[in-house]
């Protein structure tokens, strides 16, 4: 039996969120920027016609912005993990075994579900149930390795004969080969800027050439990952679907500020509420941590500005998912390492020697109730943030004016996880 691994690819995810509730933004150049509204992280189709390139940083494309009509948001992650997990939440619906790859793509075991002949109209299933369903547009690639999935879902995208479904296992081997002699090499899955130079060097200039080079030649210059890559495009599956998330072993949360910050009120505002995020990814995962690591810097690009960065590790008492006991140990440490006389530009935490919540170390001084007390506080507190919105409770410390706070001048409403931003149909 042939394999069958599909890649469902959301297409310009972050624009196609936004124009889902704002029907007006089709057909027209639109733009997600970074945090602090800094780069291009997102591009519709009409922006990419113009040539935009991604990362571009937005202060340099104003002037072409304004001569184009192009719109630009600030980024909305609360609206795009909504509607990231409603996709993948109902692309589980088509195959047993999913992988979750990035927050707008994922691959699924199609092996034995249904004959070759109609693998292709699986794949306009599952893309139409995503438009009909969701409203996000999809590409979907087929193919016998997750490499060979991921280039398929390229042609997809790129050739619209296709229909945003391209299925290699349907087109015969001599067909595949003239597409890739086409294709260069650097749309390989894993082959990156580096590797791309050096193969170049070598004379691989194309999916073809990589396809039909010597593994241990590769291996030798490379790596054996490279080398599974080469396998991987002659239809030997290397890397299998991971259905299952690895837990975190560290969680890390930093933001650059909106504006440059120098008192130590309003960084320790920011400490407290990068913590509390980091808590909660921690315990959504059924985690403790042993430590935490904070750091603040100043901005390395203002060469004529004083520098100065710092961090510091502190340890814990015991291991933890107390969003309080955490917080306390940020605030020591941030008070150590804090400078009078700098302008800020970031801080950030990472929380460290991670375990299982299951395998906390006991000891016969242990505080069961007070443990017990705390748990119970945590769980009431995610419960009330993840029904009534994330920020309903939180440490008074984090504050209410946040003049810290990123920089969002474009930001859309949270139309499907606030109530008071709901989309309003007239």
């Amino acid at each position: 039996m042939q394999r069958a691994i599909a890649l469902v690819d959301c297409n310009n995810f972050y624009v196609s969120c936004e124009r889902l509730f704002q029907p007006r933004l089709e057909g027209k150049p639109v733009v997600v920027l970074s945090n602090n509204d800094g780069c291009v992280v997102s591009r519709s189709k009409e922006v990419k016609d113009l040539g935009i390139t991604m990362a571009l940083p937005w202060f340099k494309m104003k002037d072409i912005a304004k001569q184009h009509g192009i719109i630009a948001f600030s980024s909305n992650y609360t609206l795009y993990a909504d509607i990231s997990n409603r996709v993948m939440s109902l692309l589980s619906q088509f195959s047993p075994d999913q992988e979750v790859y990035s927050i707008d793509e994922c691959f699924l075991e199609l092996t034995g579900m249904t004959s070759l002949d109609s693998l292709t109209d699986y794949g306009q299933c599952i893309r139409q149930t995503i438009k009909q369903c969701v409203g996000i547009p999809v590409c979907v690639g087929i193919a016998q390795s997750k490499t060979l999935a991921k280039l398929a879902n390229h042609v997809a995208k790129k050739q619209s004969i296709f229909n945003s479904v391209c299925n290699f296992n349907a087109i015969p081997e001599s067909n595949l080969d003239a597409m890739f002699a086409s294709i260069p090499v650097n749309e390989v899955w894993g082959v990156g800027r580096r590797s791309t130079v050096r193969l170049l060097e070598m004379g691989i200039n194309t999916v073809l050439d990589l396809k039909r080079a010597s593994p241990k030649r590769i291996r030798d210059e490379f790596s054996v990952v490279l080398e599974r890559t080469v396998a991987e495009l002659n239809g030997v599956a290397c890397f299998e679907l991971d259905d299952v998330v690895p837990d975190k072993q560290q969680i890390i949360c930093s933001r650059s500020f909106g504006s440059l910050v120098s008192n130590l009120p309003d960084l320790e505002q920011a400490a407290i509420a990068y913590t509390t995020r980091a808590a909660e990814k921690l315990r959504q995962q059924h985690t403790i941590a042993g430590g935490i690591h904070i750091y603040i810097r100043t901005n390395p690009h203002k060469e004529k500005a004083p520098q100065y960065q710092q961090g510091i590790t502190m340890p814990l008492h015991e291991p933890t998912g107390d969003t309080r006991v955490l917080c306390s140990a940020a605030l020591a440490g941030l008070k150590q390492i804090y400078r009078r006389g700098f302008a800020y530009q970031k801080v950030g935490v990472m929380l460290t020697a991670i375990i299982l919540e299951a395998s906390r170390p006991r000891t016969l001084f242990d505080d069961v109730n007070s443990q017990q007390k705390s748990e119970a506080l945590m769980r009431t507190l995610d419960s009330i943030n993840r029904s009534m919105g994330s920020g309903t409770i939180q440490l008074l410390g984090e504050g209410i004016r946040k003049n810290w706070s990123m920089r969002r001048e474009n930001v859309s409403k949270r139309y499907t996880t606030e109530w008071k931003e709901l989309a309003v149909i007239r």
